[in-house]
């Protein structure tokens, strides 16, 4: 059959509109949509820059020696999947928080059920408990692979607009990685997350 025939235009028309569609709809079934996520207030919207009112939220935090160091991601891990001292299976969460520089905090926000009946004690002595305090926060969201110089960049966009809105920050950004890394650029959730002043 001819590339030229009708029949096969419209065939190669059907690949190029459907494994698109295709794609997408597979990187949104195993990708955030189906983790539980911290809820928030948007307090204000602004196209990519919101003002968000987070409640408190309990964290399990290791440190890796670069930004998204695959020995961090996996301590964490090994953690939900039962290396605790319950041997307690948890639920995965988004996003993967990432703060502070080198070397850096990689964490897991813990599921609500988690948190009521009692965080179980890391065996990984690298592991800790730890805690996003509750209150406002200035978000911008940004697509991509979050590297170093991406999240700079965008770090720079939001304090920007933080200025012009005279918001204040009383802490350092925060990385909030939303997707797995198999997730193509374009499709990828991040953000920036800074800690502001009460804007009340």
């Amino acid at each position: 059959m001819s590339f030229n025939s009708p029949s096969s235009r419209v065939g190669w028309l059907i690949l190029i509109f459907i494994l698109p569609l295709i794609l997408v709809t597979a990187c949104r079934r195993i990708g955030a949509g189906n983790y539980e996520t911290p809820t928030y207030g948007v307090l204000q919207s602004d196209g990519p820059y919101e003002i968000r009112d987070y409640p408190a939220s309990t964290l399990v935090s290791t440190t890796a020696q670069k930004r998204g160091e695959n020995g961090a991601f996996m301590r964490l891990f090994h953690f939900i999947s039962g290396r605790n001292e319950k041997s307690e299976k948890i639920a995965m969460t988004v996003p993967v928080l990432m703060s502070g520089s080198t070397p850096e905090t990689m964490s897991f926000v813990m599921p609500a059920r988690v948190v009521k009946n009692g965080v179980p004690n890391p065996s990984d002595p690298s592991l800790n408990i730890t805690a996003m305090p509750g209150g406002h926060y200035a978000a911008y969201r940004f697509s991509g692979r979050a590297r170093q110089a991406q999240f700079g960049e965008s770090v720079s966009k939001l304090q920007t607009w933080m200025m012009r809105h005279d918001l204040s920050p009383i802490g350092s950004p925060v990385l909030a990685v939303y997707d797995p890394p198999w997730t193509p650029g374009f499709m990828r959730h991040n953000e920036v997350l800074i800690p502001l002043a009460s804007t009340r």
